[in-house]
């Protein structure tokens, strides 16, 4: 997987690399490797990323709650 294709899927999701580091609970230092391409992304990583890219990409989220606001 490529920096700019790992960067992809992560805005798809809607996670920054402090997400993604505390969802696998790793050092965000070595996420950001993955980001700038000073490391490779593991291909079981890539493969879930592109998973979870795909299936944000099939299902955005509804719209009909924007602009929603509490009736206090």
């Amino acid at each position: 997987m490529s920096p700019d294709r790992f960067n992809e899927c992560l805005r798809h999701i809607r996670w920054t690399p402090i997400n993604l580091a505390s969802a696998l609970q790793c050092d965000l230092s070595w996420i950001e490797a993955l980001e700038t391409g000073n490391e490779e992304v593991p291909a079981g990583l890539a493969a879930w990323l592109e998973t979870l890219a795909q299936a944000h990409e099939a299902l955005p989220p509804p719209t009909t709650y924007r602009r929603q606001r509490a009736i206090l």
